[in-house]
């Protein structure tokens, strides 16, 4: 359990890392972020409007696929709008009875892209889409992830995709002492969330 747990540790500190380095693109591109507001210098936005496509060429250029499949992603939408308040609801009403802290949905819903300069309309709108369902996915994983916790956490015994953030919580698959033993430790250790 210890080398998993280490593993784990490892891929979290990579996380943080990254998240590093990709902050410091902003002297790389000559923007700081103020809260949750980016702002380039203005020779930088000027010449990103230099790099616009225009909307006409944009859609002219693009693949006859991508037209035709469009309303089908857009359409997606609906339920992940749905997702959405449903996560929401369920996170207001059930979080609190459990005692998990609630999962924060400004940090994992970013929608920042639209202020590219060298985007147009169409292209800022796609950005606005993908932030925002990406976002919501990440979101409600954490949700889910912390839901888990607290009802089941036991690690699986065959490979999963993708491992959330309190998989490290888990308990050892087919060890039914440590579940029996630790079950309610586990279920409210949330103290790294703090």
């Amino acid at each position: 359990m210890k080398n998993i747990e280490d593993i784990i540790e490892q891929i979290n500190n990579l996380q943080k890392r990254l998240s590093l380095e990709i902050q410091k693109k902003e002297d790389e591109f000559f923007y700081k972020i103020h809260g949750k507001k980016v702002e380039f210098e203005k020779a930088t936005k000027q010449y990103h409007k230099t790099l616009v496509y225009r909307i006409y060429t944009y859609i002219f250029n693009a693949a006859w696929l991508n037209i035709l499949t469009a309303p089908l992603i857009w359409f997606c939408l609906v339920p992940a709008i749905l997702l959405d308040l449903v996560a929401a609801v369920y996170q207001f009403i059930c979080f609190p009875v459990y005692k998990i802290p609630k999962v924060k949905r400004s940090d994992y819903i970013v929608i920042d892209r639209y202020a590219l300069n060298y985007l147009n309309a169409i292209e800022k709108i796609n950005c606005v889409y993908c932030g925002y369902f990406n976002g919501l996915i990440a979101y409600v994983q954490e949700i889910a992830a912390r839901t888990e916790q607290y009802w089941c956490p036991i690690k699986h015994a065959r490979k999963i995709g993708s491992i959330h953030s309190r998989y490290k919580k888990f308990l050892d698959y087919g060890d039914g002492n440590e579940y029996r033993n630790k079950i309610e430790k586990v279920r409210r250790d949330f103290d790294d969330l703090k």
